[in-house]
């Protein structure tokens, strides 16, 4: 008999924030290091507790998680995501056009496969959060990277998706907030970005899972709401804004002419009744949620948690020569650059693991958010300001005379 192999389709998926760096941290953990992991997105992990609100909607409602509900999702949890989302300025939308799945990361696969047929293009923004590309990968299409300007402070390139607009191109994916450079986007930009959609007949995918979670004073506009001609898929969930990743609270909203999308939808339908329901009982929360903006917004005002420990990584990066940065103003990453030249990097994930064996700090590098050159990483700034002001300093102490053309490392 012969060895099985992978399918081809999983060729370009990858996955580097738990990857193999990921499991060569835990195999240190084992041997008793102390390791800060600044590589995942989890706010419990760092303390971040449930809402009172998600606590007093939970008791007493085991019997309610039994049964499987709606493969839509409970009736009650599409009501409260139908009118939040109608509050963003979606319009022409109903607790039908929801579909609640176990996190963002399984309605983008339901959105995904009813859409593309074998290589059919996806625009996707480089950087970008992994899942996307992985599930045009997984899919059958081929994801079509643009770039997101670091001088132009992280705004999509327009000219970039212009170019890359191709006979084959199916729809543009919108990160915004965006992960992981936590850059929001202004409202110009996304009229834009619809405009390339409207002329050339794509399907607009926006992931706004950090809606919640803006600071400054700014405000995120959903890009469903800027117009009611494109037809538009929005993503978003409870993992960030009320800190429940594990509880896997995502949706997706089906907006704009429905003359367009009736046959799309129907693969919808036919994805989730497959699966048959996501957890019912985690679906409680989503309501009591909803109605609880005072949690997200204690967290990005002055004296929030995230707030200060956004104020405290960005003093200390500040005092690194040889690192460079756009201040987030959303979600909980920053994105900084190596300066190339001083540091002599030529494989950013050799960087990683360098930091990791050195320093007990485990982080992504750049290329595992699909970004083009060896020079960037994400920080996750979840831990307590001290916390993460300590493993700031002790990258720059590491980085002090760091240069990958001759210095080795474990």
């Amino acid at each position: 008999m012969e060895a099985f192999r992978k399918a081809k389709r999983m060729e370009h998926v990858h996955s580097d924030i738990r990857g193999p760096l990921y499991m060569e941290a835990l195999e240190m953990q084992k041997k008793g290091m102390d390791i800060l992991k600044l590589n995942t997105g989890n706010p419990a992990v760092f303390g971040f507790e449930v809402p009172e609100s998600v606590k007093r909607a939970m008791e007493d409602c085991a019997e309610e998680g039994m049964a499987y509900c709606d493969f839509r999702g409970r009736r009650d949890a599409r009501e409260a995501i139908c009118e939040y989302e109608k509050s963003k300025g979606i319009k022409g939308i109903d607790p039908d056009d929801i579909f609640i799945g176990n996190g963002v990361s399984e309605v983008v696969s339901f959105a995904l496969l009813p859409l593309l047929n074998s290589a059919d293009e996806v625009l996707v923004p480089s950087p970008s959060y992994s899942l996307w590309g992985n599930s045009v990968c997984l899919a059958g299409g081929k994801p079509v990277f643009y770039t997101c300007d670091e001088k132009a402070d992280w705004a999509p390139d327009l000219a970039d998706i212009k170019k890359k607009v191709t006979a084959r191109t199916k729809a543009i994916v919108i990160i915004n907030p965006n992960n992981p450079t936590g850059v929001l986007y202004q409202k110009e930009i996304l009229l834009e970005i619809i405009q390339v959609a409207r002329e050339n007949g794509l399907m607009i995918f926006s992931d706004e899972i950090y809606d919640r979670l803006v600071m400054d004073g700014k405000q995120h506009v959903s890009t469903a709401s800027l117009a009611e001609d494109v037809p538009m898929v929005t993503m978003n969930g409870l993992s960030k804004s009320h800190c429940l990743c594990g509880y896997r609270c995502g949706w997706m909203v089906l907006s704009g002419p429905g003359a367009l999308t009736d046959e799309y939808r129907e693969g919808i339908v036919q994805m989730t009744s497959m699966r048959l329901c996501a957890n019912a009982l985690a679906q409680v929360a989503i309501p009591a949620a909803l109605q609880d903006m005072e949690t997200p917004a204690s967290m990005v005002r002055p004296g929030g948690r995230l707030y200060e420990q956004r104020e405290a990584a960005v003093r200390e990066l500040q005092k690194i020569d040889g690192i460079s940065f756009v201040k987030n103003d959303a979600a909980f990453y920053i994105f900084p650059r190596l300066n190339v030249r001083k540091f002599g990097i030529t494989d950013d994930k050799k960087f990683a693991r360098d930091l990791l064996y050195n320093t007990h700090i485990l982080l992504v590098p750049g290329s595992g958010f699909d970004w083009h050159d060896p020079d960037h990483f994400r920080i996750v700034m979840l831990p307590q300001a001290e916390v993460l002001s300590d493993a700031i300093r002790r990258m720059g102490t590491f980085l002090d005379g760091y240069h990958q053309d001759w210095r080795k490392y474990a």
